[in-house]
């Protein structure tokens, strides 16, 4: 449970994020907000490109689910992350450390 502002104790509800492998992205089971990515370095590279979360789901995590999704399948398919889009870059990864052994590295060095 988390608490709202008010002090009061909220029920987090985590969405289903589904992997669209044809379409390259993780989405929402409506399919309203995803994170496109590209395959680099003959697929064993994500490059996370563009995270879209309409304005009736923002304020939810959702942006946060989405990446936590492409984040696990990276690692538990042995693939590296790029974290091109913004959202990733700048807030996501700065907030999460503990994925940062999953961010691609090239010459011992992280992009990030």
């Amino acid at each position: 449970m988390a608490k709202t502002s008010e002090g009061k104790e909220a029920e987090v509800i985590v969405p289903k994020i589904v992997w669209n492998e044809q379409q390259k992205r993780f989405e929402t089971e409506d399919k309203e907000a995803y994170l496109e990515y590209v395959l680099r370095e003959n697929g064993k590279v994500m490059d996370l490109i563009h995270t879209f979360v309409p304005s009736s789901k923002r304020g939810q995590g959702m942006a946060s689910h989405l990446s936590v999704a492409a984040f696990r399948h990276a690692a538990s398919h042995s693939l590296s992350i790029i974290p091109t889009c913004s959202y990733i870059s700048e807030t996501f990864v700065p907030r999460n450390p503990s994925w940062n052994s999953v961010l691609y590295t090239e010459g011992g060095k992280s992009n990030m």
